[in-house]
């Protein structure tokens, strides 16, 4: 009879399910705080997501005495509505590449590279919502571009000193990189560059195509996910999650064919608020 605490085999797994969804929530969490978001909304069963554009006309306000002040007309418009998809993958390691490649290469190698095409793939549905947005700028050079964004920002929310966060190529900001004294740092497989010209946060991705500019306000994104370590989901799959429910993956042994398996969900996307609150700057030839 075996020992009542030996580890055995789903133990280990249990461990690696961890390892993976803590890497994930880390990451993104370092993200997160790094672009500014503060509002994380968990899907309520029947949600949708809706983005909004704001549109009125102020009145005057030179009203003279005794006359009664006119109303000012305001409305505001869902320009965006679309169902949270909850994406899901699943990889498997046969017996046969266990034994001829061992253990570590055949199953956790892969899955630390799955990992990463995960967030891949999460990035780049951020950067297709961004390029949706519908202010716009245009600048001669980078900074020029760049200085244009932010100006409309400051026109957009109506505050000279609304955070901003910018999305742009490294391809863009290289030549001016190369002579500045900035830190650049990384989360979730980005670099930004806090504090950027002292305009706000800068985030580096290819994903943005070169030429182009994203620029929003800070409070103005928000991050929408499918909980997937509680909720209806739970009752239903066995899922390895952490507190924060981004992700979530079990690995099992199928006998029936001799394999390992992962199955990995994950259903979250950023979106804004304001969908004209997003500004996608141009930068002219002059770049």
């Amino acid at each position: 009879m075996a020992d009542e605490n030996i580890i055995v085999t789903e133990d280990l797994s249990r461990v690696r399910e961890i390892e993976f969804v803590s890497a994930f929530a880390g990451s993104i969490a370092k993200l997160m705080e790094a672009i500014g978001v503060t509002r994380k909304v968990p899907k309520q069963a029947g949600a949708v997501l809706k983005s909004y554009k704001t549109t009125g006309t102020l009145a005057s306000g030179a009203v003279a005495e005794g006359e009664t002040i006119p109303l000012s007309q305001y409305e505001t418009e869902a320009v965006a509505c679309k169902e949270i998809v909850l994406k899901k993958w699943r990889k498997a390691a046969s017996a046969e590449a266990i034994i001829d490649r061992g253990y570590d290469q055949a199953v956790d190698m892969i899955t630390d590279e799955m990992l990463k095409d995960v967030q891949k793939s999460v990035r780049k549905d951020f950067f297709d919502f961004l390029a949706t947005g519908t202010g716009t700028a245009q600048g001669d050079t980078f900074q020029a571009a760049l200085a244009q964004a932010w100006g409309q920002l400051q026109v957009l929310f109506d505050d000279d000193g609304v955070p901003c966060v910018y999305f742009m190529n490294p391809l863009n900001v290289a030549d001016y990189l190369a002579g500045a004294p900035v830190s650049i740092q990384a989360a979730f497989g980005l670099s930004y560059v806090e504090n950027f010209m002292g305009l706000g946060t800068v985030i580096l991705n290819s994903s943005v195509p070169k030429g182009k500019i994203y620029a929003t306000a800070k409070d103005n994104l928000v991050l929408y996910y499918i909980p997937v370590g509680g909720g209806d989901l739970n009752e239903a799959f066995d899922f390895t999650s952490d507190d924060t429910g981004y992700i979530g993956i079990h690995e099992q042994a199928d006998y029936t064919n001799m394999t390992a398996s992962d199955t990995v969900v994950c259903g979250m996307q950023m979106l804004a608020e304001k969908l004209d609150g997003i500004v996608v700057a141009t930068i002219g030839a002059g770049a």
